[in-house]
């Protein structure tokens, strides 16, 4: 009872607003259960301004607002530049593939990403490629959604003094509940909600520790001269605020990358391009989904850095190690329930819109693009195979976030690296070059995730001078040029001009 007297503000917030997402759910579960385009892509019928938050709250996630701004904490100001490369990304990602994608999918009826793949290749290869294209989506996905319900899992138990298995399974199912209901309708919708929570709370929290310390300049003050002390033991001094003092460029350079390029590459994200209602939504969403994002980082990227002064040295020493305590550790040092509850719910809304989009991906690439291509079924079976799919998917991440192998943004990075490697080229490929091949796809995809996994486990951190180039670097390199040349080399292997011309227009 005691417990329930002291923490019943921010029980409650959350209890309303949990409640309210797995609403939503319900409310579209008869809808979305009309057939596979209604359930994977919600009939392609989605409104631009809620497809623009949902666009922006499925990419900011938990990883984000509790990874990222954990790592500006233990970097200074400087990892600001990540939020920089997402940003560019954003535009680069709604400006160059949003409106092609659009056009291409809907006239291929193409609705997931690896069949995608197969209907605008159309070659030898293209079963192949859309299965192995679903397989690289689980395995990547995998990581992603750790470092998600890890950073959920983290925040609960600094705020709330919840169990840390038991706060990483309240995220991963309760998100589970209203994806598996709702399907594509459920995931935009509550994400259009969860955009502006975040935003929002994004604004609110950068706020926090100047009223904690008595005003800007206090708090400017005490960043600018701390006497913290970096994680190898040295003094940060104005490292906080100084380019690249606590960290390598080549460190930031590739994880914004790598997270950057995950826009442009990641199916979470280009999947909402098949959602859109028409091409007015998409000029309205290609304005406004940068500005949210953009906005939200500068916030987030500046708050770890500005912890600083609401910390103690000893604090700050343990926190420079566990960067992804750091938000929960601000919530709980600034001790205000509603504020914290807010925050809390918006924190949420970051993970949970994050989980869902993932959680439907994984479901339609397994059973859509693996099982239903190999062994046909009926509509309402792949419906319902899927939802089976999603929630034995969430018991694996479940026990992998119990037992994380990295922190949340080496995690988010990983996956970033993976797609984008993977299918970044394939993507480009064959939105804008008709002499792109299905063989050129199909070898950019192996060599890609092969790349980034040799390299970062057989040679990154083995030797010293390769610790900070990430893997996003050689492996999107080595994958874009294996694209270019094999389809040169396999020109006798196009698709015939009839199906390029339906495509492209004659």
């Amino acid at each position: 009872m005691e417990y329930l007297a002291q923490n019943s503000v921010i029980l409650f917030l959350i209890v309303v607003y949990v409640a309210a997402c797995l609403g939503i759910g319900w409310w579209f579960k008869k809808k979305a259960s009309e057939g596979v385009s209604e359930y994977y892509i919600a009939k392609r019928e989605i409104p631009g301004w809620v497809v623009s938050l949902a666009f922006f709250s499925t990419f900011i996630s938990t990883n984000t607002y509790i990874g990222q701004a954990g790592k500006a904490f233990q970097t200074g100001l400087c990892w600001a530049w990540v939020g920089v490369f997402w940003t560019v990304f954003c535009m680069i990602s709604w400006l160059l593939l949003g409106p092609r994608m659009r056009k291409q999918t809907a006239s291929l009826n193409s609705v997931t990403i690896p069949d995608y793949f197969d209907y605008r290749y159309k070659s030898s290869l293209s079963r192949v490629m859309r299965a192995f294209a679903a397989f690289i989506i689980i395995f990547a996905t995998l990581w992603y959604m750790v470092g998600i319900a890890k950073g959920c899992a983290h925040l609960l138990d600094s705020v709330l003094g919840l169990p840390y298995a038991w706060g990483a399974f309240l995220i991963i199912f309760i998100t589970a509940a209203y994806t598996v209901w709702g399907g594509m309708y459920s995931v935009l919708w509550t994400d259009a909600v969860q955009g502006l929570m975040m935003f929002f709370v994004a604004i609110i929290m950068v706020v926090l520790p100047a009223i904690y310390v008595g005003g800007w300049d206090t708090l400017m003050n005490a960043v600018s001269y701390t006497t913290h002390v970096t994680r190898a033991g040295k003094p940060m001094g104005d490292g906080l605020v100084t380019f690249c003092s606590l960290v390598s460029f080549l460190y930031i350079l590739g994880i914004g990358l790598s997270v950057g390029m995950k826009q442009i590459a990641e199916p979470r994200c280009l999947i909402r391009f098949y959602s859109i209602d028409n091409a007015k939504s998409m000029r309205f969403a290609m304005i406004w989904t940068p500005i949210f994002l953009g906005v939200s980082l500068i916030c987030v990227m500046g708050l770890g850095a500005l912890v600083h002064g609401m910390a103690t040295e000893q604090e700050a020493a343990y926190l420079v190690k566990h960067t992804d305590e750091v938000i929960g550790f601000m919530l709980a040092k600034f001790n205000n329930p509603w504020i914290s509850g807010i925050c809390l719910a918006g924190l949420f809304a970051a993970g949970m819109s994050s989980l869902a989009s993932v959680m439907l991906i994984v479901g339609t690439a397994f059973i859509g693009d693996i099982w239903n291509l190999y062994r046909p079924m009926a509509p309402a079976q792949v419906v319902n195979r899927t939802k089976v799919t999603i929630l034995l998917y969430c018991f694996a991440v479940f026990i992998l976030t119990v037992y994380p192998p990295m922190g949340i943004v080496e995690l988010t990075a990983f996956s970033g690296a993976v797609f984008a490697a993977s299918f970044f080229p394939a993507i480009f490929g064959g939105l804008y070059l008709r002499w792109g091949t299905g063989h050129g796809a199909f070898w950019s995809m192996i060599i890609g995730i092969a790349t980034c996994l040799i390299y970062r486990f057989g040679f990154r951190f083995n030797y010293p001078g390769l610790k900070d180039v990430h893997e996003i670097i050689p492996a999107f390199v080595i994958s874009l040029l294996v694209y270019f040349v094999i389809s040169a080399a396999t020109q006798g292997k196009r698709p015939e001009e009839a199906h390029l011309n339906r495509i492209f227009g004659s």
